[in-house]
């Protein structure tokens, strides 16, 4: 897969999040799939994904910027969002926040395996 594919795949698995599209999930996560070092599968991703729409109904991923080499990709996501309680352990029970995420991807087999995921915390805490 070139560059240009992993970036039309990824800005479709962004999509599908946004969508909240559950059933077509698995068409971008492999099923095998690790977060932060812990393996979780596809089943556990879509669990993770579904709570935090839980915790965050109006949240919409918004991308920044992609590097792109395959089979690796880095995005930056935006997030501008109103938590109905704790986010990341913070008391922000239904104030707007805005934050960031910097998360890297590995992809196999045309799918999401590896995920690295840091969130700016601290940007979250100094809005409260």
């Amino acid at each position: 897969m070139n560059g240009q594919e992993l970036a039309a795949l990824y800005r479709g698995y962004i999509a599908c999040l946004n969508r909240q599209d559950w059933a077509s999930l698995g068409s971008f996560v492999h099923e095998e799939a690790h977060y932060n070092g812990k393996r979780i599968g596809l089943s556990g991703y879509r669990t993770m994904l579904e709570g935090d729409f839980r915790a965050i109904p109006d949240l919409y991923f918004a991308i920044d910027f992609l590097v792109i080499e395959p089979p690796r990709v880095a995005s930056r996501l935006l997030f501008d969002c109103t938590p109905v309680g704790e986010l990341f352990g913070l008391p922000v029970n239904g104030r707007k926040a805005s934050f960031t995420e910097n998360v890297f991807y590995e992809f196999e087999d045309a799918r999401i395996r590896n995920v690295w995921s840091v969130i700016d915390k601290a940007a979250i805490a100094a809005q409260l």
